[in-house]
């Protein structure tokens, strides 16, 4: 199916028009039925000549319903665009024309209605204007054709132009996420809740679970029910006209304007970075406006930055990404004021002085069709899903450009990699140089000193700045074994335990060499002492002498015949055993008794 929304002034005949196209009534309520003017959005659909089937939003083309216009008109990517050869191009023919333009549609027809009412060369008339007024926008040169709903003239030539028109729209993307914006919602008896849509890309499915982007927030639902053109399917491929029954959501807490989409896979933001591309200079637009996307009208504050530049600050999240077109409008005269592209979906806050002007400065040379080097050098890392989610990538194979680095699903800008190696290693250095016997910057406080956006990057940033992870500390390389001041004191105890291994010192005899905890715990994490319980230190070398001379005692033995056999003392014995048990060398098999284990 192709979807296609009218457009055009008051009383142009389009609700006509679509009745004697589709011999449907579009217009919904009693009230248009009885006053002869559409309201709201009606709906409808038939099959072409060529056997393809297509819908048509039909539109109000009153000015005081210009917000329900482009909701119809939003999402749909054919326009049928109505001129009443009578009455000619009116004021409401150029809000409306000011709406196509906004939202860059391509693809239409233009259709001089009424031709039972005007003459030949009125109806040349209002086709010359007509195509002068359409000049510069998507449908300067769409085929235009002449009808009369009334004595159906030209309804076959329509027919055949939509037909040839709608051969020509690329074909929808039927993959990937979803995002349909809402026209209606309602309850059915028996049925529940049941929303609508125009489906513009992407499938849905029965049964899908979907994420609900709301005015109150989200939450999760679950399609129950999928019809198309008032018949059930499995499934449905855009471009369709939808209506999916919800499972777990009430009527009243959805409204025109909320997003259903594919859970996870889009973000939502209430600012976006933007470049006008039709429309009034944003030096000259109102502060306060309203903006247009998809079914949704919020208010928004502009903060312009040059004549084409701008950001906008919406007054509630919407699900928003790189390439989205806005139509921007004056809330007080109605009118349009222009349309507007979505460069920056995601802009960094402006809180000091200048970051406003350095903003603006990336926004005016920002690429419509992205800048993945760009964005990841604006957050110095980004992971790639979020690039996906903004818009910026599509795949699961897209390459990282020059100037990226990639850290499983991060992509950091090699300059802040940098940037972070250099910060570290010279916290580090500092450390080294202030404290030598310090183990180490610990890895806790490396995260802070970096602040990195994820502690699994930590790793990467220290094999980068080429320093060394000991246990839970960061050190220079080669720093291990240096013990600065205190090197020559723990080369006297080493050469004292060399000549007697089990004589350990006493604590005064450390303390006059001026060795204390902190710089015997040093030594023991280069490898130069060993320390046990009750302060007693030997050479790392005294459990392997020790089960040599364990190893020739007639098995088991006791306390008093290790202590001996060593020429110590008990207070060395007891954590000295202690230890070779925990290693396993030996086995206590009693109170008194031992044995070295062969």
């Amino acid at each position: 199916m192709h979807v296609v929304a009218t457009a055009g002034h008051v009383d142009s005949g389009k609700s006509t028009l679509v009745r004697a196209l589709t011999g449907m009534e579009p217009d919904r309520w009693e009230e248009e039925r009885r006053r002869g003017l559409t309201i709201d959005l009606g709906y409808a659909w038939t099959t072409l000549p060529s056997g393809q089937d297509v819908a048509f939003v039909d539109v109000p083309g009153h000015e005081r319903f210009l917000g329900n216009m482009l909701a119809g008109i939003g999402p749909a990517p054919v326009v049928c665009f109505v001129v009443a050869a009578d009455e000619g191009w009116q004021a409401q023919s150029s809000d409306h024309r000011d709406a196509v333009a906004a939202l860059g549609i391509q693809h239409g027809v233009v259709v001089l209605s009424r031709t039972d009412r005007a003459s030949a060369q009125r109806r040349a008339d209002v086709l010359a204007r007509t195509r002068t007024e359409l000049a510069g926008t998507g449908l300067q040169d769409a085929p235009a054709v002449a009808v009369s709903a009334i004595d159906g003239s030209g309804l076959g030539d329509l027919r055949a132009a939509l037909d040839d028109v709608l051969a020509h729209v690329p074909a929808p993307t039927t993959t990937g996420r979803v995002r349909l914006w809402v026209d209606r919602s309602f309850t059915i008896t028996g049925s529940g809740t049941v929303v609508t849509g125009t489906l513009a890309a992407g499938t849905l499915a029965q049964g899908d679970r979907l994420e609900l982007l709301g005015h109150v927030g989200s939450r999760p639902v679950v399609v129950r029910g999928l019809q198309s053109r008032d018949t059930s399917h499995a499934s449905v491929e855009p471009v369709s006209r939808v209506a999916l029954n919800l499972r777990d959501v009430s009527a009243t807490d959805i409204r025109r304007g909320d997003a259903l989409v594919t859970a996870g896979a889009w973000p939502t933001t209430d600012v976006v970075g933007i470049r006008r591309t039709t429309g009034v200079a944003y030096a000259d637009v109102p502060e306060r406006l309203m903006v247009h996307v998809g079914t949704a009208a919020v208010p928004a504050r502009l903060r312009p930055f040059g004549a084409d530049h701008a950001r906008l600050v919406l007054d509630r999240h919407l699900p928003l990404v790189l390439g989205d077109r806005l139509v921007l409008r004056d809330p007080g005269s109605r009118s349009v004021l222009g349309g507007a592209r979505i460069l920056d979906a995601d802009p960094p806050a402006l809180r000091r002085r200048g970051d406003g002007a350095h903003w603006a400065e990336r926004l005016a040379g920002m690429d419509p069709a992205g800048d993945v080097l760009g964005e990841v050098a604006a957050r110095g890392a980004v992971q790639v899903q979020h690039l996906r989610r903004l818009g910026l990538l599509s795949g699961n194979d897209a390459a990282a450009p020059a100037g990226v680095r990639v850290f499983g699903d991060w992509w950091v800008h090699a300059p802040v990699l940098e940037a972070w190696q250099r910060r570290l290693r010279a916290a580090v250095q500092a450390l080294q140089e202030r404290d030598p016997l310090a183990p180490g910057l610990s890895m806790g406080a490396a995260r802070d000193l970096l602040k990195l956006p994820d502690e699994r990057l930590l790793s990467h940033v220290i094999d980068g700045a080429r320093l060394e992870r000991d246990g839970g500390h960061v050190r220079p390389p080669g720093s291990r074994d240096n013990l600065g001041a205190v090197e020559p004191a723990i080369a006297e105890l080493e050469r004292r335990l060399t000549a007697h291994p089990f004589h350990a010192p006493e604590s005064d005899e450390l303390a006059a060499l001026g060795l204390g905890s902190r710089e015997l715990a040093a030594a023991e994490r280069t490898g130069r002492l060993l320390r046990l319980r009750d302060g007693v230190v030997l050479l790392p070398t005294a459990p392997a002498l020790a089960m040599r001379t364990l190893a020739r005692l007639e098995q088991p033995f006791t306390m008093s015949d290790a202590r001996q056999a060593l020429d110590t003392t008990r207070r060395i014995a007891v954590p000295l055993l202690e230890h070779l048990d925990s290693r396993g060398w030996t086995q206590r098999l009693d109170t008194g008794h031992r044995r070295v284990v062969r």
